[in-house]
């Protein structure tokens, strides 16, 4: 509104409208617990809707673009969630459109789109989305940033860390290039979104406050319309807004001042904003502009390996699994719904970027176990069904049952080939409760065995390892059957398997090996097949000699350890670090010998200094090479238990490939990125990290010379410009903040103890090597598979009381397209049917295709968010559902 001029106004300056954005940022858990800010939240909301309710000059109030807020609120409250709903439906309250602010790098692309789905769902449930996708405080911005919004309808955006500064970007709006189009974005000011927080309605205080705030905003205005947030972190509602806004309009009365919704700010600038930078790709780099803390990644990375595979089992496991099964059995769709929730609500920035109070770290890993045991049995419940097994009619019919072993195959094309399971052997009954007389039943296990197929052809395994074990039997109308059994781990070549199929296999009595006729073997520190030569060198590194190209890499995987004074949010080193690594003999042996599986075992000790007091502290690293007969592909698995504090524990991998640019895979897609070097000098402000976020590769290659390093999901490394490769195993840190940090002057949370981002005790990960070369590379083909192999193989569940009930249904689903990811088999959200999911990572169209082996009925192409539907053609008698994914396109189809 305009006002009357006053004596106190400002000098003139030209005429432009402000909106006011009324909101708060609300930290769900951080220094503090859950617990705790949940119950400061309440009466903040209370008063809050009493305001709005109360006074209709406060026209609307932006909860922070997230909508667990309102579940925690109604939670405690539902009285209020009538009234609640009519203002949310009014446009007075401005919700979603995420579930919660995530960590934008650190969750998998398929987990952000659930994060969108939750809040759209929440938001239209109380009346009304705001359709601004809203990351004020997320540390960066993947590249597919701009193409989630796209894929949920959402044409605007607004965002503070990792856009400005050294890119030269100094205005309020940008135009960001998605796949299929841009979406507009509102750059928050380097004060970020508690600029306008502090304005006084004290018309003596406020021209002097206003004066400071109008020209960090005006000054880098797009047009003559701008936007000031009034709110800051856990605050309530400025307790005089309204005067606020009249005080304004006298200080300076030839321009407009409004409380005014996001979505009508980013309208009115959309309108008025003379021609517009264009971004492209990820937004990492904002020093010098407004601190970036992208220490977080390595921070309490236990939390985020644990999150990684959780992420992996719902994505290739349950949600597969539970769509298929669908079609024959129960709707598991709740049940997904709410496990994807409690997982979402683990992503929340500062809770999976590790910089949070301890109380919060532990309530994240039992959220984690909630959910690792509810994926594990959706698991168990669609395997039954798909496979046709009736644990019941097991027990009550114990001599119908058959030992079986089934194969499932995560992935939409076929796949065999060396493949590793888990067998049991009964040995004896375990009783719980009185015996009452009974005797337990007792058993040998087999001296010898093989599996056969359906066909009756004999395979024959190689025995990896035996173990005693116990083994529980579940089933609905029994009490769980508990037994000891032989557990005996095997591997064997699996016949091709289609694709999101099974193949059934059983026990037969053998004495026959195992062979193959280019296997693996395994003598002294060497494993050898005929891709690969791996040793394990004195000092425990390993050395990788490629025989179909000649190349030869050697000192991988160096465990090195250089002190960090930092804390959760930023890495620190002392001014004179000295990076420690192992220099004793590392004790090796052979676990496995061929012909199918060969495995080394290496274990040493690094003794390795603090960088607060120079302390000494014990790091014992155990690691596993494997390598099978029939793959190009080491795999690593590794438990290092850190004794030392204050340092951060890196694996070294030197490639010699100075003056590469390294490739590395994100959500839906890939980037390529050179070494970072600066000078610190130039960043007094805080300091650029030389590390960067990662998902399931990095890379690097020319001509015929090059490796990949694979992760099952998330993790931080360091490509340098001579040509080392550095994976983040931990950094170990013992505060939330400390304000005297060299590479960040200042607090970036308030301070608080950490003890177990220490990450003291033991760790385990898995990573895998290969080799690649230059062209593959640049063709954007090959290394997604070789991931899925790794690291989503061949399923084997075993049944040891399997009881058929009927003929399973005929399954199998195949994505054609060369170059195309697969990302998604699930049901659909809301509709009947499943929803296909898969990315164009490459730079061109591709022609693509879904074909299946039964005849399906409806195919429609869709939005992520699995609206604005359109048919598709079906081809084949209605096995193939053809379509083109355009360059970095998500594509997205329901099939019914």
């Amino acid at each position: 509104m305009r006002g009357p001029k006053a004596a106190s106004t400002i000098p003139s300056m030209p005429p432009l409208t402000f909106h006011l954005i009324p909101h708060t940022h609300w930290d769900r858990e951080w220094y503090l617990p859950l617990g705790a800010l949940r119950t400061r939240l309440v009466p903040v909301l209370d008063d809050l809707v009493d305001a709005l309710e109360s006074d209709l000059s406060l026209r609307t109030f932006l909860l922070d673009g997230q909508t667990v807020l309102v579940e925690d609120y109604l939670g405690i409250r539902p009285d209020r969630r009538a009234a609640f709903a009519r203002l949310v439906k009014a446009g007075r309250i401005q919700v979603g459109p995420w579930y919660v602010l995530a960590d934008e790098f650190i969750p998998s692309g398929e987990a952000l789109i659930r994060n969108l789905l939750i809040g759209r769902t929440d938001s239209e449930a109380l009346g009304g989305r705001m359709d601004v996708l809203y990351s004020p405080d997320a540390f960066g911005h993947p590249a597919a940033w701009p193409t989630l919004a796209l894929e949920f309808g959402i044409r605007h955006g607004a965002l503070w860390r990792g856009l400005g500064g050294a890119n030269g970007q100094t205005g309020d709006l940008y135009e960001w290039q998605g796949a299929g189009g841009t979406i507009l974005v509102y750059h928050l000011p380097p004060d970020g979104y508690e600029i306008g927080a502090a304005l006084p309605a004290d018309p003596a205080r406020l021209p002097a406050a206003w004066h400071s705030v109008r020209a960090k905003v005006a000054g880098r205005a797009s047009g003559h319309d701008v936007v000031v947030f009034v709110g800051a972190d856990h605050h309530a509602l400025h307790p005089s807004l309204g005067r606020l806004r009249d005080l304004l309009a006298t200080i300076e009365p030839e321009s407009e001042f409004r409380i005014s919704s996001l979505e009508e700010a980013m309208v009115a600038m959309a309108g008025s904003a003379r021609s517009l930078p264009r971004l492209q790709g990820e937004q990492r780099w904002s020093y010098g502009y407004t601190w970036t803390l992208q220490g977080v990644h390595g921070t309490r990375t236990p939390l985020k390996r644990r999150n990684s595979l959780l992420e992996l089992a719902l994505e290739r496991g349950a949600e597969p699994l539970a769509a298929l099964a669908g079609l024959i059995g129960k709707d598991r769709r709740p049940l997904l719904q709410d496990t994807w929730r409690t997982l979402v609500q683990c992503h929340f920035h500062d809770a999976i970027g590790g910089c949070c109070s301890d109380e919060v770290a532990l309530a994240v890993e039992e959220r984690q176990r909630e959910v690792s045991a509810a994926t594990s049995e959706m698991i168990r419940g669609a395997l039954h069904e798909l496979v046709g097994h009736d644990p019941d009619k097991a027990r009550e019919q114990p001599e119908g049952t058959v030992p079986t072993l089934h194969l499932w195959n995560p992935a939409p094309r076929g796949r065999g080939g060396v493949q590793i399971a888990e067998v049991t052997f009964f040995r004896s009954d375990v009783f719980v409760g009185p015996t009452g007389g009974r005797k337990p039943r007792r058993s040998a296990p087999p001296a010898g065995f093989a599996l056969e197929d359906g066909a009756g052809r004999t395979i024959p395994v190689q025995v990896l390892a035996r173990a005693q074990a116990l083994e529980r039997l579940d089933a609905a109308r029994h009490y769980p059957d508990q037994d000891e059994v032989e557990k005996v781990r095997i591997a064997f070549e699996a016949p091709e398997t289609g694709g999101f199929n099974f193949t059934r296999l059983t026990i037969t009595p053998s004495r026959r090996k195992a062979t193959g006729q280019h296997g693996v073997t395994a003598r002294g520190r060497r494993l050898e097949n005929s891709f690969l030569a791996i040793t394990v060198e004195p000092a425990g590194t390993v050395a990788l000699h490629d025989k179909i190209t000649g190349e030869r890499f050697t000192g991988l995987l160096r465990l090195e350890s250089g002190a960090d004074l930092g804390d959760t949010y930023s890495y620190c080193p002392p001014p004179r670090d000295r990076v420690h690594w192992n220099r004793r003999a590392a004790r090796v042996r052979v676990l496995s010998a061929g012909p199918l599986v060969g495995a080394l075992q290496f274990e040493y000790e690094l003794r390795a200094e603090r960088g607060v007091d120079r302390a000494i502290g014990r790091i014992t690293l155990r690691g596993t090479l494997e390598l099978r007969a029939d793959s190009p592909t080491v795999r690593c698995n590794f438990s290092i238990d850190n004794q030392a504090q204050d340092h951060r524990l890196r694996f070294r991998l030197p490639l010699g490939l100075a003056g590469v640019e390294a490739l590395a895979g994100t959500q839906f897609g890939q980037v390529r990125r050179p070494p970072v070097v600066c000078d610190p000098a130039d960043f007094p402000r805080e300091t650029p990290v030389v590390t960067a976020p990662a998902h399931r590769f990095v890379t690097a290659a020319v001509e015929s010379r090059g490796l990949a390093l694979l992760a099952p999901g998330f993790f931080e490394y360091e490509w340098t410009s001579g040509g080392d490769l550095l994976f983040t195993i931990l950094r170990a840190v013992g505060e939330l903040s400390k304000p005297d940090l060299p590479t960040r002057p200042g607090h970036a949370g308030w301070p608080t103890p950490t003890p177990l981002a220490q990450c003291l005790g033991v760790t385990t990960f898995s990573l895998g090597l290969c080799t690649v070369n230059g062209a593959a590379l640049a063709s954007g083909h090959g290394l997604p598979g070789i991931w899925e192999d790794a690291f989503t193989p061949i399923e084997s569940f075993w049944l040891r009381n399997f009881c058929e009930t009927g003929r399973p249904p005929t399954l199998g689903v195949s994505l054609e397209g060369r170059g195309l990811v697969f990302s998604a088999l699930k049901p659909a959200d809301e509709e009947s049917g499943m929803i296909l999911r898969c990315y164009n990572p490459t730079d061109s169209a591709v022609e693509g295709a879904w074909r299946f082996h039964t005849s399906i009925r409806i195919a429609e192409r869709m939005r992520a968010d699995e609206r604005s539907a359109m048919p598709v053609g079906v081809r084949r008698n209605g096995r193939e559902v053809p379509f083109v994914a355009r360059a970095g396109e998500i594509v997205t189809i329901r099939i019914g």
